[in-house]
């Protein structure tokens, strides 16, 4: 059984690297905040759009992570370095069908979801110069998975301030145009993001080949493409795949929704997401080692210790959690002022914060749960309880939004619906369930 101890010193390092990384989503809302209202809901849109096809690449990394992590849990460390190798090529490749997708059709696709022309016009904007992204983004996640699979966490951090401080430096420079730049507004900031994931892959390849034993870990193996053991990642990570674009589509329906609804409250979801993406962090990091303990755990031989490991990990996720949101409703004012110098705005936002603080409490138990599904291995049970949650989410969201047109506080009630159902099912599965001899 994995003490706290152990628990902490692989979440904390990918708390931090989480937390640099969303800094680029913080600094993006809170510059374009003071920008304008459509800048910011336009930003939400184009920004939910990339997410959406860059967790494809980050499922499959899902999946090999879970590989690379049963493979060093039973001592086979030179079979980890082709899992990696092997990914990254794949996904690079993978990088230039969706680049080439989304600069033909991208905005045939938001044309029929987006009704505000003025949103539409800078969403395209935004996105013009962010799809360059998946080119660094796509690699960066095999980066990732290896050093969370080997339990080498630290590094995730360092690499993640080097993004953040290049994104945030370049949001000043880009957006309102400082030393000697023209203000770019919307555009400056997806060019910086660009910009601050290709210093992060930089400082990877660098940080890799000056510190990593390649021999030991089997970097240096991979002479040929190998189809086979593609075939066997793919085997595990296509439903991890399909389970993270099912769950981003979801919220990107969600804003969608609330568009319809109005550009203010358009406004207001994407500040209450921002502070929500930066309120998930700690859940996220320890979903992220209930991941890789579960599989480490099973490789093994000790399935027996895997509901412990979980139900530990699900206890401190909540007790952070329950810090977070009592911070965020006692002091809402003073956090979304961070975001936007409306006070109107600001007013209008309290209630989607209490809102989704709530749901976050579900979260941070039904998350590692689901974690804890995925790390057995059976990633294809995992997408069938994602497809049934959504499903309800989907028709919840759809009937509020669209049918009853509730304010957004309201449509921020189905991340409690989401949640609840979530974890209802993973628990049943874990309790229930065959997983004890899955094979990968």
């Amino acid at each position: 059984m994995y003490s706290n101890k152990q628990i902490w010193n692989v979440s904390y390092p990918i708390f931090l690297s989480l937390l640099a990384q969303n800094v680029i989503n913080v600094t993006d809302t809170a510059f374009l905040g003071r920008v304008g209202e459509v800048e910011l809901g336009a930003a939400a849109m184009g920004g939910l759009f990339y997410i959406c096809i860059y967790t494809i690449a980050f499922g499959f990394s899902t999946g090999s992570q879970i590989v690379m992590a049963r493979r060093n849990g039973e001592k086979q460390y030179a079979d980890v370095g082709p899992v990696m190798i092997q990914g990254i090529v794949f996904l690079f490749l993978l990088a230039g069908i969706v680049f080439t997708l989304s600069k033909l059709y991208a905005e045939n696709v938001i044309s029929l979801l987006i009704s505000s022309e003025q949103v539409r016009g800078a969403t395209m904007e935004f996105l013009d110069w962010r799809v360059f992204g998946f080119f660094f983004s796509f690699v960066n996640v095999m980066y990732r998975a290896f050093y969370v699979g080997i339990t080498r966490t630290k590094v995730l951090t360092m690499n993640a301030v080097v993004m953040a401080v290049t994104n945030v430096i370049l949001d000043y420079v880009l957006i309102f145009g400082h030393l000697g730049f023209p203000a770019m507004g919307i555009k400056g900031a997806a060019i910086a993001s660009v910009v601050a994931e290709g210093g992060s892959i930089l400082f990877f390849v660098i940080y890799t080949r000056l510190t990593v034993n390649r021999n030991k870990y089997g970097l240096n193996r991979l002479t040929s493409f190998d189809f086979a053991l593609l075939g066997r990642v793919l085997n595990i990570s296509i439903f991890t795949m399909m389970q993270y674009f099912f769950s981003m589509g979801s919220w990107f329906m969600f804003f969608v929704v609330v568009e319809r609804i109005g550009v203010r409250d358009l406004a207001i979801a994407n500040i209450v997401r921002s502070i929500y993406v930066v309120m998930v962090i700690p859940v996220s990091a320890l979903s992220t080692t209930t991941n890789t303990f579960v599989s480490n755990t099973i490789g093994a031989g000790k399935t027996d210790q895997v509901m412990g490991v979980i139900a530990k990990i699900s206890r401190l996720s909540f007790y952070i959690m329950a810090v977070f949101a009592s911070v965020v409703c006692l002091f809402p004012k003073l956090i979304l002022s961070v975001y936007t110098n409306d006070p109107l705005l600001i007013a209008d936002s309290y209630a989607s914060i209490y809102v989704i603080s709530a749901a976050m409490l579900i979260s941070s138990v039904g998350s590692i749960f689901f974690s804890g599904v995925t790390g057995t291995g059976n990633t294809r049970s995992a997408l069938t309880m994602e497809t049934i949650t959504l499903v309800f989410y989907g028709v919840y969201i759809y009937l509020v939004g669209m049918v009853f047109k509730q304010p957004v506080e309201i449509c921020f009630t189905t991340e409690i619906v989401y949640y609840t159902g979530l974890l209802a099912f993973s628990y049943l599965y874990l309790k229930k369930g065959r997983w004890q001899h899955k094979k990968i």
